[in-house]
């Protein structure tokens, strides 16, 4: 039986339909949770996916963090349910307080989209376990605000813990593409198994839909996200 991972829509989500779609290229069963639902109708994992929840009033993910599917969730994750925030989805988990630090607007205020080349840090989360650790890959970006952020205490906690999902490629002498501290990616909470990152795996997914091929990776690299996550949940 396919491992159900249920994807949030929120009023101005746009990558949920992506999401749900790399589920099941990676052998899971979608299952659509609406941002009113008061539970999380029995799902193994749950993606909270890219967009603009709520028009980014406020702050990025500050309204979503209060949608009564959060109750739940956040419940859940405590518990140790897999939760994967992309994008908006990150700046959610954060507001949740279910991952440390902020996202704030790009350094340079511009939106960047890019096919990004990512190291990973850390393979034994929930939603890594499928990669190797130093990994390079690409993955699509996009965000206006995308800095990752947080205190230099809360920094140090992450990198003592192994807690530094992903980091940005950076060419020598350049930077990265939004101001994160210590070119910083994507996290993980202690337990690993909230992951939350900026870049976009699941526009990753199938050859010839996703990064240019001649980026060297084959254009699938973000596939492996969903793929860690229903593997680990049916070997379990």
């Amino acid at each position: 039986m396919a491992r159900r991972v249920g994807v949030v829509t929120f009023p101005g989500s746009l990558d949920d339909g992506d999401a749900a779609r790399a589920v099941r290229l990676a052998g899971g069963e979608p299952v659509r949770l609406w941002h009113g639902d008061a539970d999380l109708h029995g799902v193994d994992a749950v993606v909270l996916p890219g967009g603009f929840s709520y028009g980014d009033y406020l702050r990025c993910g500050a309204i979503a963090r209060f949608a009564p599917v959060m109750g739940p969730l956040v419940e859940a994750a405590h518990e140790g349910l897999p939760v994967l925030g992309i994008c908006n989805g990150f700046q959610v988990l954060c507001e949740a307080h279910l991952l440390p630090g902020a996202l704030v607007r790009n350094d340079h205020r511009t939106f960047v989209c890019t096919d990004q080349r990512l190291r990973v840090e850390n393979t034994g989360t929930a939603w890594t376990s499928a990669y190797g650790r130093g990994e390079e890959v690409v993955v699509p970006l996009k965000n206006g605000e995308g800095g990752y952020l947080a205190d230099e205490r809360t920094l140090d906690e992450l990198e003592a813990e192994g807690r530094v999902v992903l980091r940005y490629v950076v060419p020598e002498g350049g930077r990265n593409p939004n101001g994160s501290a210590r070119d910083i990616a994507g996290v993980t909470n202690a337990a690993g198994n909230v992951v939350g990152l900026m870049p976009h795996p699941e526009h990753a997914v199938e050859a010839g839909y996703g990064p240019d091929p001649r980026s060297g990776t084959g254009g699938t690299d973000g596939l492996r996200f969903f793929a860690s996550a229903i593997g680990q949940l049916t070997s379990a």
